[in-house]
């Protein structure tokens, strides 16, 4: 896998980005393992808990076949960690000139979040055109996406936040959505009791999913 992929390598790779929030460094290595076996290689993982950077090392290490990104990246130092960890795009829930630059400077591809018109504007001025729509069924859901379809046409979205498998196709079915990103990939009681087959199936149904 190229080190220096783009952010719309990233949201085409599959149909679903998982979003994955790791307590424990002893579940990364399986749990990443499994989810490439279902067909899922690119890897948000989030930066929420003490174990996180940890967690993406070990995934970056270990597991060759996996893409590893950081989630919730808020700061310049944030993308700093990130990339000294090994992972090789970032996610954020907003956007800032001064994430957007450090990421560029580190190499990262960045998916950028925004929820209104003006953010996504911000977004492009500064050159990234495929963005992170957040949280997207609580600021506005398909419909939302629909009406930016026009204004604009030449932006890629991943919604996140309240996506499920049950309204993933909902987003995926729009043109201007290249990928969704969810957490029911990594169900926290399938982490916990290690249920790494749970974790393969739901992963090889959502990178079935019809985009």
């Amino acid at each position: 896998m190229a080190v220096n992929l783009t952010a719309l390598q990233v949201m085409q790779d599959a149909p679903v980005i998982p979003v994955i929030v790791l307590n424990d460094v002893a579940h990364a290595v399986p749990m990443a393992r499994a989810l490439v076996a279902g067909g899922i290689r690119m890897l948000e993982v989030t930066l929420r808990t003490p174990q996180a950077l940890a967690c993406m090392e070990a995934i970056a290490k270990e597991v060759p076949g996996a893409v590893v990104g950081a989630g919730t990246v808020r700061s310049p130092s944030d993308a700093v960690a990130a990339a000294k960890a090994g992972v090789q795009f970032a996610v954020s829930p907003g956007y800032t000139r001064a994430v957007g630059q450090a990421c560029r400077d580190l190499g990262l591809s960045l998916l950028p979040g925004v929820a209104t018109g003006s953010e996504i504007m911000m977004a492009q001025e500064d050159g990234y055109t495929e963005l992170k729509f957040f949280p997207a069924m609580q600021a506005g859901g398909p419909a939302m996406l629909k009406a930016w379809g026009g204004p604009f046409f030449d932006v890629k979205f991943c919604p996140t936040g309240g996506v499920t498998s049950g309204n993933a196709l909902d987003f995926l079915s729009l043109p201007n959505v290249a990928c969704v990103g969810g957490s029911w990939l990594v169900p926290a009681d399938a982490l916990a009791q290690g249920d790494w087959a749970r974790i393969e199936a739901l992963a090889r149904e959502a990178s079935h999913l019809a985009r």
